[in-house]
């Protein structure tokens, strides 16, 4: 069997293996939960005879171990239980907010990816020079920021001073496509300065680690332009790790979203994680962290396979 289908195949494998070490430990997370479920959902005022009944009915009184693989057997048949405060069904209250979410990291996704990929190329033709010196502060001072507070300065600045965009990002289905990009709009920045250094700056190590290859300097010698050579000798070589951080990245995008949806009142996945925190759904909040290891682990595992397959050194072996 060829050498990248092995690896291919061991990825594919240790990232189902990882995902059921993550369904573990975020069970085993909210379980150990101080707390009482059952007084929490009745209140104060609940007599011991009706906690002891809810704790029956959800199931509280059997060993975690048994409550685990159940929940785990209803989730590998797409059942992610039902929400104790309103009795929704979790998986359809969270497809619409998992399309929102989406909705908003690929727009961020598609602002910010080819922008740091363009920076990180400015970087490397301009190298030391003051367009090089430049994108570096402005990017690692926008990372250096916590995204709150970006998000705060920028409603202040183009929601409230100039009125460009809303300060509130609320979307429906009624909405047309420019109308949702109008809301959308500051959240996207907020989230692009945030991504754009980490990306910007792992494109711009990857192809100066290349240029000092020999067949650069060959190609230098031949007099072939510099930024002939950057785009179809360097970045092509450069691809592996560029396609790594960017992954890592775009899970952040789905994944670490949660504040910026927070702040602008988005009806996204984590604003719907947060909501249910706070009152102590312990279904919806494993269903929400399980769907977040999911999609780490799944954009992880794809950067992977690019990186086997984009690797010359395992697509021929000898």
């Amino acid at each position: 069997m060829h050498p990248v289908i092995i690896l291919v195949a061991q990825r594919l494998a240790l990232g189902i293996l990882l995902l059921f070490a993550a369904s573990a430990l975020i069970f085993a997370g909210t379980t150990m939960l101080p707390g009482d479920v059952a007084q929490q959902i009745l209140g104060q005022s609940a007599t011991p005879q009706a906690l002891a009944n809810l704790r029956d009915e959800l199931g509280l009184n059997e060993p975690a171990l048994t409550r685990y693989f159940s929940w785990l057997g209803g989730v590998l048949q797409g059942d992610l239980g039902t929400a104790l405060t309103n009795g929704f069904d979790i998986a359809d209250s969270i497809g619409g907010r998992l399309k929102n979410t989406l909705f908003l990291a690929f727009w961020a996704a598609l602002v910010s990816v080819p922008l740091a990929i363009f920076l990180g190329l400015l970087a490397v033709r301009y190298k030391d020079r003051w367009p090089d010196k430049m994108i570096s502060a402005v990017t690692l001072t926008t990372i250096s920021i916590p995204e709150f507070m970006i998000a705060y300065v920028l409603v202040y600045w183009l929601a409230i001073k100039f009125r460009w965009f809303s300060s509130v990002a609320l979307i429906n289905d009624s909405m047309s496509l420019l109308e949702k990009l109008n809301s959308i709009a500051i959240p996207v920045i907020v989230l692009t300065l945030v991504v754009l250094a980490h990306m910007m700056r792992m494109t711009r190590a990857a192809i100066l680690n290349v240029m000092q290859s020999a067949y650069i300097e060959t190609a230098e010698l031949k007099g072939i332009g510099m930024l002939k050579i950057i785009r179809t000798h360097a970045f092509p070589n450069a691809v592996a790790p560029i396609v790594n951080v960017v992954m890592i990245n775009m899970a952040y995008l789905v994944v670490g979203v949660v504040v910026v949806e927070v702040v602008f009142a988005y009806p996204g996945m984590g604003q719907y994680l947060v909501d249910h925190v706070a009152k102590r759904d312990v279904p919806v909040v494993q269903a929400c962290g399980l769907i977040f290891a999911a999609v780490y682990i799944g954009l992880n595992l794809i950067a992977d396979i690019v990186s086997i397959v984009s690797n010359p050194r395992l697509r021929h072996p000898k």
